[in-house]
């Protein structure tokens, strides 16, 4: 991930006049944490876990990004990840910097009991190098609202107060926004039917494959289901479920509300390779990185392609994609809507004022239809893909930020 960022970065910086010593400044991490985790498991026996923070840029406000547990947490992945969070504030005009950050742990063999003291314990590791003006953690993968909601309280309580703005994803009941949780997916959504207004393809005549039914895909299928597109494939972890006359959504469980259901409640099944290779309108990657390769990336035959994972598409397939002409509309603007609310939990926590779940939605629309322009513009005026044309929207905005402020002697 570190090395395709890098290379996008590299892209981006050929198309605009930026001052090479600011690009050689963005290709590396503002700094990067790394400490070690011990908790007592509930056999009583002691495991130490290894946890990363990875701070990449601040120019443009405070660091933001989200906290993954997963086996393969890396330095250089969290690194990677948080440039990639540097451009998605950018592009989304937010005031924010990028920032990312794990643990290495596989989350399924935790207990719930385990999973929260290698929160609090996790918390305590990292505190000093975030708050809510320094860096903001939120959610990711293998991460959920109550462990936000842990990691607040264990931040809180050595600080001496409640302090709700020190991460995004939490419960409402403690600080959180309402429409967080589904607005990576709600963001997917917009996305997908400004690019079917773009290209003339009536939303009722669409066809929609996502890969991945969680908080992400699940959530963008089912609304693009409610706007009449026809959501054809479906998948999770075992294999993707495929009707070629559309899916009611609302029957599928996601991820969330019984994992792993998918292919449970599926007639036909597929499996998650195929899916990517379907014969549809619109394909969205909302599962795992690197799945578009160089290896499948000449098989994928949908129109468009809308990543709601974060690097679903490796840079090799990325450029076959563009060479046979199929437009890839990419992670740092469709899956913008996570950090957009989380912007907007993190004012609702600094002003201590809450918002409706209406006000929600119609400002979190507002802000990508209005980053989603002005891709489109910059793509149309430097001639580029729409994955060059969202990095060098960013790139503008955190190179001017750093131009003005200049370098500290």
């Amino acid at each position: 991930m570190l090395e395709t960022a890098r290379r996008q970065l590299s892209r981006a910086a050929a198309h605009v006049d930026i001052d090479p010593n600011v690009v050689e400044r963005l290709e590396h991490a503002k700094q990067v944490h790394e400490v070690t985790i011990p908790i007592e498991l509930d056999d009583g026996t002691v495991e130490v876990f290894t946890g990363y923070r990875a701070q990449h840029d601040s120019v443009r406000g405070p660091h933001k990004g989200g906290l993954r547990y997963h086996p393969e947490v890396t330095r250089d992945e969290c690194v990677g990840l948080g440039m990639w969070m540097t451009w998605k504030c950018a592009v989304m005009d937010l005031p924010f910097g990028g920032a990312k950050g794990g643990v290495a742990v596989n989350p399924k063999r935790l207990s719930r009991d385990e999973k929260e003291r290698l929160t609090r314990r996790f918390a305590q590791e990292i505190r000093d190098v975030i708050g809510p003006h320094e860096d903001i953690p939120a959610p990711d993968m293998g991460t959920d609202p109550q462990t936000m909601a842990w990691f607040m309280d264990a931040y809180s309580m050595q600080e001496g107060e409640t302090a709700p703005g020190v991460v995004t994803g939490k419960p409402p009941l403690v600080g959180g926004s309402e429409g967080r949780e589904e607005a990576p997916g709600r963001s997917v959504a917009i996305v997908t039917r400004a690019m079917c207004d773009h290209y003339d393809w009536p939303l009722a005549d669409t066809t929609v494959a996502v890969q991945g039914y969680g908080s992400v895909g699940g959530n963008a299928a089912r609304l693009l289901d409610e706007w009449g597109a026809t959501i054809v494939a479906v998948s999770d972890v075992n294999g993707a479920m495929y009707d070629p006359d559309g899916i009611d959504t609302t029957s599928v469980p996601l991820h969330d509300e019984e994992p792993e259901a998918v292919t449970d409640t599926a007639e036909q099944v597929i499996s998650n390779e195929t899916l990517l290779e379907l014969d549809v309108d619109v394909l969205i990657p909302a599962a795992l990185g690197n799945v578009l390769t160089a290896e499948n990336a000449a098989d994928v035959r949908a129109d468009l392609v809308v990543e709601g994972a974060n690097g679903p598409t490796t840079s090799r397939a990325d450029e076959i994609l563009a060479e046979r002409g199929v437009p890839v509309l990419p992670d740092i603007l469709a899956n913008a809507g996570g950090v957009t609310v989380s912007y907007f939990e993190w004012l609702q926590d600094i002003n201590r004022r809450t918002w409706s779940r209406e006000r929600v939605n119609e400002e979190l629309e507002t802000e990508v239809l209005s980053a989603w322009r002005a891709v489109r513009d910059e793509r149309e005026r430097h001639d580029v893909t729409w994955r060059d044309a969202a990095y060098v929207v960013a790139l503008q905005r955190v190179a001017e930020a750093h131009e003005i402020r200049g370098l500290w002697p």
